[in-house]
This record gives structure tokens, C-alpha cells and sequence, in this order.
């Protein structure tokens, strides 16, 4: 190998970048092949594909857990909070064109090296909207599970309550982690920071932070970390930062075919038969994922329990009819 291959994968390794270490194995693998060298060449190609396999799988290397290394640092600390999702894609219900653009991402940051090499670079940048509890905070945990990448939830909401007159400072802060550890982030409560300029509530402070996310978004994404911003009021953002988003992703209310395989995966083998789903149609109406789950749940912990071998369906329904009189209260009192 030449120091430069040398370099490239023990940077791989220290960034925990196994997809760019896998590529570069596989670059040398080629040069092993070309040189009359195909025994060490197969080697190479062999190992990276058990690499691959072990985590198609959700297996690590070697057979044992990673260990957790990647923290926010120094004044990011209490602001950024990192997890490591083992939740995926297949664990969530989702329409099948959501399902489709969060698969390309998927596969553009799995084969970004590819896509550098014909001097393209794949989405980082995402927007997602929707009303609370339709998945959007699920995503990240799963893009992050999928990548086998650590998740940093940003609470923007705190970092202005926090430090209000240095926010500004602190995004600095937090982009210059993005470009120095990859990883998910996730902008919870963009709309904290995104407001339209010019906005009658708008303060200083505010346009000053705008301003400056909307410069640290033009900056390169060295580490091709995933950005995602998540909102539940799309329609206060300001314009300027539509074109600085890769994707921008929008959930609704599921529709009830969607809502009940929601709940039919959350009662896993505590489900009934088919044909009590007819009563229940209606109670599922206007329920976000998380308020299903949340029922589902109820129900369940109930005939654990009580040591039923199956959930009730008059008790199923009266779980959901409770979630929609809730959720039709706070409706009345936000005046909606």
C-alpha cells in the first residue's frame, strides 16, 4: 500500500467511516489484482463483503457491541445530546413514496464515495415536515440505524432559551462539529430559527441566527453528515432556505389502511382477527403514528397483565376513542 492508501484508512477508522475504509479495502484489492497478485486480491474482496454482510445484518465486526465514542464536546455539552439507534427503516410504516426518497438517501450515503468519484455528492441536507407524531423524529433515529451512524438531536428551542445574544456563536459551534464528526443531526423545532424574515415577531437575534444557518448550510459537508431539520409549521419558514435543502420530505395523517398497520405491528402476536378491524375503522381517523403506538401500547400492557393470549377489541377501540377525545381537547384549547 502507499502511505497515502495508509492515511485514508486510518482516517476511515478514526472518523468511524466504515463505508469509505470498505471502498478504499476494495481500491487496493484492484491495484493487489493488477500487480499478478489475485490470491491477496480475493482475500481483500472476501473480507470487505463479510463486513458488509455482518452489518446487513445488524452484526458488528467481530461480534461485539461498538462502543459509543462520538460526544458533543466543550459548550456543546447539555445542548446536543447523542444517542446510537439500533431502530431501522423496516421497523417504521411509512407511504411508499416517503419510503422511496428516504431509500435514496439511504443508498446515496452508502455508496457516496462512488458518486464523489464521478464528482457528485450525495443528499445531506433534509427537510421534514409534518404535524406532530407522524415519524419525523422516527426517521432520524432510523437513517442513523440504517447508516450505523450516531444521532445528535439538537434542541433549538433550549439553545435560544439558554443563550440568548450568542446563538449565533453556538451554531458556529454545532456546523463546526457536522464538518468534523460525521453522524445524523437533527434540528428539532426548526421553525425556532427558520421564521420568515421580516416576520412581525421577529427580533434581531433571531435574523442574525437565520442569517448565519443559512451561510453555514452553503458551507462544504466535508464528512457528508446527514443535516435534518424537522418541523411542524412549515409555512413560517423563510423561502431562502427551500433551495438549501436536498430533500424536503412532508408526513400526513395516515390514511386507515396505514393506521391499522401501525397498530397490527405494535400488537405483534397479541393481534385479533381481521374481521373485528370493521368496528374500528372510525376510532383510527385523524391519529398521528405516535398516538396509534401509543394506544396499541396500552392495550397491550394490559393483556400482559392479565395473562391474555390476545388484546380485546372493545378494549383496542376504547383506547383509541380516548386519544381522539384527548386530542380533540387540546385542539379546542389551541383554537384550531
Amino acid at each position: 500500500m502507499s502511505t497515502k492508501q495508509i492515511l485514508a484508512l486510518l482516517n476511515s477508522h478514526v472518523d468511524g467511516d466504515e463505508d469509505q475504509l470498505l471502498s478504499i479495502a476494495l481500491q487496493i484489492a484492484a491495484q493487489e489484482a493488477r500487480l499478478g497478485r489475485p490470491d491477496e486480491a480475493d482475500k481483500l474482496k472476501r473480507l470487505v463483503q463479510k463486513a458488509r454482510d455482518q452489518r446487513r445484518i445488524g452484526k458488528p465486526a467481530g461480534g461485539q457491541t461498538p462502543i459509543p465514542l462520538a460526544r458533543p464536546r466543550g459548550e456543546l455539552q447539555g445542548l446536543v445530546e447523542s444517542t446510537y439507534p439500533k431502530v431501522t427503516l423496516s421497523s417504521m410504516v411509512l407511504p411508499d413514496d416517503i419510503a422511496m426518497r428516504i431509500g435514496r438517501i439511504v443508498r446515496q450515503q452508502r455508496e457516496r464515495v462512488v458518486l464523489r468519484e464521478h464528482g457528485q455528492t450525495p443528499a445531506t441536507h433534509i427537510l421534514l415536515v409534518g404535524p406532530p407524531g407522524t415519524g419525523k423524529t422516527m426517521t432520524a433515529s432510523a437513517l442513523a440505524g440504517e447508516l450505523h451512524l450516531p444521532l445528535f438531536t439538537v434542541r433549538l428551542e433550549a439553545l435560544f432559551s439558554r443563550f440568548f445574544g450568542e446563538t449565533a456563536g453556538k451554531m458556529r459551534l454545532l456546523f463546526d462539529q457536522i464538518a468534523q464528526t460525521r453522524g445524523v443531526y437533527l434540528l428539532d423545532e426548526f421553525d425556532a430559527i427558520g421564521a420568515r424574515r421580516g416576520d412581525p415577531n421577529d427580533v434581531g437575534e433571531i435574523r442574525r441566527v437565520l442569517n448565519s444557518v443559512l451561510a453555514f448550510m452553503e458551507e462544504p459537508n466535508s464528512t457528508d453528515s446527514l443535516v435534518l431539520a424537522a418541523t411542524n409549521h412549515v409555512e413560517i419558514l423563510d423561502e431562502a432556505l427551500a433551495r438549501r435543502f436536498d430533500e424536503v420530505i412532508e408526513y400526513t395523517l395516515p390514511d386507515r389502511a396505514a393506521a391499522r398497520a401501525v397498530v397490527e405491528r405494535r400488537l405483534g402476536k397479541f393481534k385479533f382477527a381481521a374481521k373485528s378491524w370493521l368496528s374500528l375503522e372510525a376510532a383510527l381517523d385523524g391519529l398521528s403514528p405516535g398516538e396509534l403506538v401509543r394506544a396499541a401500547d396500552a392495550v397491550v400492557k394490559d393483556a400482559i397483565l392479565e395473562g391474555a393470549a390476545k388484546v380485546s377489541p372493545v378494549a383496542l377501540r376504547g383506547a383509541l376513542e380516548n386519544r381522539q377525545i384527548l386530542k380533540g381537547k387540546f385542539r379546542r384549547q389551541s383554537g384550531r
